[in-house]
């Protein structure tokens, strides 16, 4: 019983009670059907030995005993007007003593539990056995009942969980609406964050968190002036001043949050310009003061800087991009991340050539 109590996906939880009646009774083979409302039928996901089936609502012992909520105990099947063969002839199985009992959840039928042919010391299941059948009936009932209301809730929390997703991808876009660059740097920067979050070691979760946190990183800059965010050249130290406020934006509109996705976007947005050296801005934090998924975003986020071009730069060459990170390995980046950078150099840097991911993802323009 624990083990069924604790299943909730409804197809394991079938077989898990199908299994659990035949032992019981000991039948050859037992089969929970269930209503299937849009259809006008019943069906059966679990019948040992075949497929799903499915028959008319009024089909057979199954049918009659949802039609009139009344149990079925005969000996001989095809003695019985009510026995229909075509299950029989379908499977090239012959049916003889059978067992059915409504399932009643809340004072609905929500389906007839089955069982066909005792197996043992006696030929035909007994009155005993349908007392049986009774009980394992009202456990399914109440078990399958709890499954789908379970599976109900986990389909909502699924379509929230992909409605805030979508959300976070939209917002992070926002700033694509002023600059189609650094919209598609945004894309690729979170694309090598949730590398660099893989090869760290972080689980399949926090690689997640990390990638749509990163969507936001540069979020703040819809406050920076067109002048200054658009501009080609160095900026000015007045401009520069204006253009670093952009993490304090950032961090500031993400803080309050109690989501844990937008707590670390917060995080991201507030420190991926802060270095391993203490050198960085807005607050001045070094080393592991920096939260890590701001450690990484910044590496990422310069790494594309470099390889990339810019309104106000040429792209680097590839190897003058790989000097500077390894230059910067201890003052600018954690050591440990520059070392991923280097040790997987290659699968790096491919997604930036002609027929790497971010082209193919249109995240950089072709080559013509």
């Amino acid at each position: 019983m624990p083990k069924i109590a604790a299943e909730y996906h409804t197809d394991s939880l079938l077989l898990l009670m199908a299994d659990l009646g035949r032992r019981i009774v000991q039948a050859d083979r037992c089969s929970l059907w269930l209503i299937d409302e849009e259809r006008n039928e019943l069906w059966t996901k679990v019948a040992h030995g075949v497929d799903e089936l499915r028959i008319p609502l009024t089909a057979g012992f199954v049918g009659y005993s949802l039609k009139t909520g009344q149990p079925v105990l005969v000996e001989d099947a095809y003695q019985d007007s009510r026995f229909d063969r075509r299950s029989d002839i379908k499977n090239g199985y012959h049916t003889t003593s059978v067992m059915t009992m409504p399932m009643e959840s809340e004072g609905r039928v929500m389906g007839v539990f089955q069982a066909i042919n005792k197996i043992g010391d006696n030929v035909f299941f007994s009155q005993k056995d349908l007392e049986h059948l009774k009980l394992i009936s009202v456990y399914s009932a109440k078990t399958i009942e709890s499954a789908i209301r379970a599976q109900e809730l986990e389909h909502k929390a699924r379509e929230l969980e992909s409605a805030h997703m979508e959300l976070i991808r939209i917002l992070g876009e926002v700033s694509e609406f002023r600059s189609q660059e650094v919209g598609d740097h945004i894309h690729r920067v979170s694309e090598l964050a949730k590398m660099f979050a893989r090869h760290y070691g972080l689980s399949a979760k926090e690689q997640d968190l990390i990638y749509y946190a990163s969507l936001l990183h540069d979020l703040g800059k819809v406050g920076i002036p067109d002048v200054v965010l658009k501009k080609e050249g160095r900026l000015t130290d007045s401009e520069y001043v204006q253009m670093k406020s952009h993490a304090v934006i950032g961090r500031t509109l993400l803080r309050d949050s109690k989501t844990e996705l937008l707590r670390v976007a917060a995080d991201i947005a507030g420190a991926h310009h802060e270095r391993w050296d203490g050198a960085g801005y807005p607050d001045g934090l070094e080393g592991e003061k920096i939260p890590l998924a701001a450690r990484i975003c910044s590496v990422a986020d310069v790494f594309d800087a470099l390889v990339c071009p810019r309104c106000y730069k040429k792209a680097w060459s590839e190897e003058s991009v790989k000097e500077e990170m390894k230059k910067n390995s201890g003052m600018h980046f954690q050591p440990e991340l520059i070392n991923i950078l280097i040790e997987h150099w290659d699968e790096f840097y491919s997604c930036y050539r002609p027929d790497g991911a971010f082209v193919q993802k249109g995240l950089l323009p072709r080559v013509k």
